[in-house]
């Protein structure tokens, strides 16, 4: 029997590459034990909707059909078959993968009760998903997965960095610009990088590789854009632990279940509190260097084990 093909159609607008994902194995051509990432397959086994926005689509149609029409417009409308590729509805995944704040509770609902109408497996990290689960790991650092997985501990010279942007369009993103600018008045030992970041921010720029900025250095700090529920994890956790950083950690309960507890620190607020812990953390590398086999262990689950591929092709097992 051959490898299950799978075709992926999503909503983010960057995501454009045929070969995406497959950094994330050390075989050719997306391959994983008994799958096949091919994201532009005309007629794949499987097909994952990853953070598909319904709810985009249903408001770009409603602008335009006439109003009898936007009345009785229901989510069956949204996906034709051309795009569904022929899969069956029981093999269709949908997978959520922003968190669930509060200004997108509305929108995240019509993307569940959508998705329900096409797929025949609907997760996301979040209370109110059909399945409620934590997201596979997808990581955004250019290395192939054999350098990943078998390269020494790349040379440590600085204290801690941290990759974040200047996005403000909701009160959590806010509130992480606010510490941001709270550690900028406080001349904390921290290389900061990003994107559209305040002009009053001293920052080193955007990366094209995420490695270069978090490699060199023992901390990384990883805050997450939600902390409030027990499934909400994202890759910057796991991009500061695939550089050897130890994270400096802001955000939910589902760490503790998935990754070894002493390979990373928990940073238990974002104000003076939070920079004083910062400040006593990164004085010295002595935290780093206890630590370091934990961030080996985590790493290896990382890789093989919380790994978006390794997830699918259980998923794709749990069907045979």
């Amino acid at each position: 029997m051959g490898k299950a093909t799978i075709g992926m159609i999503t909503s983010y607008q960057g995501l454009t590459q045929s070969d995406w994902l497959w950094q994330q194995t050390p075989h050719a051509f997306g391959t994983w034990g008994n799958i096949q990432m091919l994201k532009n397959a005309p007629q794949p086994d499987y097909l994952l909707l990853y953070q598909y926005d319904f709810h985009q689509h249903i408001a770009q149609k409603k602008s335009w059909l006439p109003r009898f029409q936007r009345l009785s417009l229901t989510s069956k409308n949204f996906l034709t078959q051309s795009e569904l590729r022929g899969v069956p509805k029981e093999n269709i995944i949908y997978l959520m993968r922003e968190p669930p704040l509060i200004e997108v509770q509305q929108q995240n609902s019509i993307n569940y009760a959508a998705a329900k109408e096409y797929c025949g497996y609907v997760m996301g990290p979040d209370q109110s998903a059909p399945t409620p689960a934590y997201m596979p790991a997808i990581w955004y650092h250019a290395n192939s997965f054999r350098e990943l997985a078998q390269m020494p501990i790349p040379e440590k010279i600085s204290s801690c960095s941290w990759i974040t942007s200047g996005t403000s369009r909701t009160e959590n993103h806010r509130q992480r610009l606010a510490f941001l600018q709270q550690i900028h008045q406080t001349h904390l030992d921290l290389d900061v990088y990003g994107r559209n970041l305040p002009k009053s921010i001293q920052n080193l720029g955007e990366m094209k590789n995420k490695w270069h900025s978090m490699a060199p250095y023992y901390y990384s700090l990883a805050i997450e854009n939600y902390a409030d529920n027990s499934w909400y994890v994202s890759e910057k956790l796991w991009d500061s632990l695939l550089a050897w950083c130890l994270p400096i950690y802001y955000g939910g309960s589902a760490a503790d279940r998935l990754l070894p507890p002493d390979s990373f620190l928990r940073l238990s607020s974002l104000d003076e509190k939070g920079i004083a812990y910062i400040q006593e953390v990164t004085a010295t590398p002595e935290a780093w260097h206890e630590r370091k086999e934990a961030i080996a262990e985590a790493r290896q689950i990382i890789l093989h084990k919380l790994n978006l591929l390794n997830w699918l092709s259980e998923f794709v097992e749990s069907f045979s």
